[in-house]
């Protein structure tokens, strides 16, 4: 009971996280525009259509090439582009085609935009057009480095001050920030707010796996972890929801963010994990968490931490002796996750999957846009398709385990990135099928690595493991755009470095050890233990104690000590 709600109330919480990462598909959208005229408008014409307001146009609006004619009440005829507008120098006859002279000019009196699908848009609001065109580009790289700091920052500082701090200032971080966008005065404000936000955001989203992973115990582990995925795809749809029904944008930012509301007002609630304490030292903080734990778990049989320690206390102290790696008393950074060979192995091929994942991820979702229709529905689906993934993932890391299911679909996926090139292009149907599935094997392996990350790594630097692996996430995220960019140099280019990409990691991939059924480890020797054979190690084998202990109380908290090792 204690776990299932301090669960479900840390990834209602996702969802914002995936609000945020998709809101500026609507809010940043660019619709139609021309230059905005220098004087009343008396008729239009737009091929032979002619109509009485430029607005009765944009319905037949089909190319950025596109212009528009309009005669002003003084009888002066102009030719409106998007980025300039002519004036001709005969206005006898109001005609589509025209090949008399004419003076060019700039737009120095703004735009008409196309207000039929959306009435503002920053684009809009800022003339984020022509020549400020790569503006508008720049909000969505400056959100994802964002999202790249936040995860490296908010990991360490985890590792340093605890989740629960962490998890509290980042929830109000994500409120605070989200209705500030909405007010910003200027386009630089704008950025400026929103990169904050990805931090936050980003910050909250590597933690809470943590923390969610540090809490749930080892049955429950798989389904509960890769289920905060559920909740950031659900968080997609939202967008698609809110998008459809507010079409102002800061309205509609306004309304994404009130869904952090609720978690913000009981998330001062949330204990700090067992895990951390005991890692700290804290030994009578953590045995406070453990005994709330059975309150509501209506445990009668009493865990008491001093027992759990009292035997390894002694080899604790001898191990750590000229040890600095395992001194909790030492501040860990990024270098820790290369302390030996075997540790910096598993962290360079752990990066290379992550960066798979997300570059994967992306060129797939970018291919998918050719789907046509309603782009509202376009965008729910997109996030509902993400749901069946993950279930797959789960039933396949618990009966495969996670490095058995993880290898066979990157393969998998490498495999159809080489079959979309031999598809005919005029095969739509079959090359969008075929990019779905590629999304779907990419995903069940971008959502495993999560899960499979904080496995792997020890307490005293799991999140700053999983936020370096963001890290390399949000990298993968913001190279997919120009590695689309390269289907002028050769159509299938993506696909390819996609596929070698995918192929490499799978590979790559058998060298890291199975962690299915087995503790959280606490520390750097008792990971690199992890799947090597005993027999082949030195008479000098690491304590174990620590990660035993650890797991008893992750056990304790469903009602029954489990014998399982």
């Amino acid at each position: 009971r204690f776990q299932a709600c301090v669960y479900f109330a840390s990834v209602f919480q996702a969802m914002s996280c995936g609000i945020h990462y998709l809101a500026s598909v609507f809010m940043a959208v660019t619709p139609n525009f021309v230059c905005r005229i220098p004087g009343n408008v008396s008729s239009v014409l737009f091929y032979n259509s002619s109509e009485s307001s430029i607005e009765d146009i944009w319905t037949l609006w089909t190319s950025a090439e596109n212009y528009i004619v309009v005669q002003l009440e003084n009888g002066e005829i102009w030719e409106l582009n998007q980025c300039s507008r002519s004036k001709r120098e005969v206005s006898l006859d109001l005609a589509y085609e025209y090949k008399g002279n004419k003076s060019r000019f700039s737009c120095s009196d703004g735009f008409l935009y196309d207000d039929t699908k959306w009435k503002s848009t920053v684009v809009t609001q800022w003339d984020l057009v022509c020549d400020r065109e790569w503006l508008a580009k720049l909000i969505q790289p400056t959100f994802m480095l964002g999202v790249l700091i936040g995860a490296v920052i908010f990991g360490d500082i985890a590792d340093r001050l605890g989740r629960q701090r962490v998890i509290w200032f980042t929830s109000a971080g994500q409120f605070v920030f989200g209705i500030a966008v909405a007010f910003t005065f200027d386009y630089y404000s704008f950025v400026i707010v929103r990169f904050l936000l990805a931090m936050v955001s980003s910050g909250y989203l590597v933690v809470a796996f943590v923390y969610v992973t540090e809490f749930v115990g080892i049955k429950a582990r798989t389904w509960a972890s890769m289920h905060v995925h559920a909740f950031f795809a659900m968080g997609i749809m939202i967008v698609a929801l809110v998008g459809f029904l507010v079409r102002t944008w800061w309205v509609y930012q306004i309304f994404l963010s009130i869904a952090t509301l609720p978690f913000l007002l009981c998330c001062w609630m949330l204990p700090e994990t067992p895990f951390w304490l005991l890692s700290e030292e804290r030994y009578e903080d953590a045995q406070k968490v453990i005994n709330i734990m059975a309150r509501w778990n209506k445990v009668s049989t009493p865990c008491k931490v001093s027992e759990l320690y009292s035997v390894q206390q002694d080899d604790l102290v001898g191990s750590r002796t000229g040890d600095s790696d395992t001194s909790s008393t030492r501040k860990h950074n990024i270098l820790d996750l290369f302390c030996n060979w075997h540790i910096a192995r598993r962290t360079i091929t752990v990066w290379l999957i992550w960066f798979t994942g997300s570059l994967g991820y992306y060129v797939f979702s970018l291919s998918s846009v050719s789907l046509g229709g309603n782009e509202y529905l376009n965008l729910f689906l997109i996030g509902a398709v993400e749901l069946p993934c993950y279930i797959i993932a789960c039933i396949g890391m618990d009966k495969l385990g996670r490095r058995n299911t993880l290898i066979p679909f990157l393969i998998l996926s490498a495999l159809i990135c080489v079959l979309i090139m031999f598809i005919p292009q005029d095969f739509n149907i079959l090359i969008i099928l075929a990019n779905m599935a590629g999304k779907f094997s990419i995903g069940v392996a971008f959502g495993l690595i999560y899960l499979y990350t904080a496995e792997l790594y020890p307490t005293i630097v799991r999140s700053l493991a999983v936020g370096s692996g963001s890290m390399m996430c949000r990298v993968g995220s913001v190279v997919a755009p120009f590695c689309v960019y390269l289907r002028s140099v050769w159509i299938f280019m993506p696909l390819l470095l996609v596929g070698i990409m995918a192929l490499l990691s799978g590979i790559l991939t058998i060298m890291l050890p199975e962690t299915l059924g087995k503790p959280l480890t606490n520390t750097l020797v008792e990971a690199t233990e992890i799947g090597r054979n005993k027999k082949s190690c030195s008479g000098k084998s690491p304590p174990a104690h620590s990660g035993a202990a650890l797991e008893k109380i992750e056990m304790f908290g469903h009602e029954t000590v489990s014998t399982e090792k």
